[in-house]
């Protein structure tokens, strides 16, 4: 058991990796997920290690069991391949994680007549929400 909890470190954007990062914040083993899930064999957590490191992508509904399991959205864990705006919010927030003093700010953008710009637009301002319960330590995940 940990007694002390130190956050967790996102290493890289990748699939794996957001998914070991929701592990581990949620204080959850490689072991508890693939009990989870029902890996069988020897080396149960083998299937979860070749998943974080991106060795091996679960498939669409191994994903949403995993992001059930972490109280996560699917969203945060999938794979993105950028067709929905969706994939593109969630990977800028993701980059927030890595990178958490960049700015990006569409605030004046014009002509956000396009639903895709007012979607992003309202994250935008999500985001800032979620700047300002991190500098206060407010657990927003």
């Amino acid at each position: 058991m940990k007694l002390i909890y130190s956050r967790p470190i996102l290493r890289d954007l990748s699939q794996g990796a957001r998914i070991a990062f929701a592990r581990q914040f949620r204080l959850k083993t490689q072991d508890n997920l693939a009990e989870y899930l029902q890996v069988g064999g020897k080396c149960r957590r083998r299937t979860i290690t070749r998943y974080e490191t991106g060795e091996r992508n679960p498939e669409k509904n191994r994903t949403n069991k995993i992001a059930e399991y972490l109280n996560v959205s699917y969203y945060a864990i999938k794979r993105y391949d950028f067709n929905e705006p969706l994939d593109i919010i969630y990977y800028l927030l993701w980059l927030d994680e890595l990178f958490p003093n960049y700015h990006l700010d569409l605030r004046d953008v014009k002509d956000l007549d396009n639903d895709t710009l007012k979607i992003i637009k309202k994250f935008l301002i999500e985001l800032d929400s979620m700047r300002l319960k991190r500098q206060k330590k407010v657990n927003y995940f």
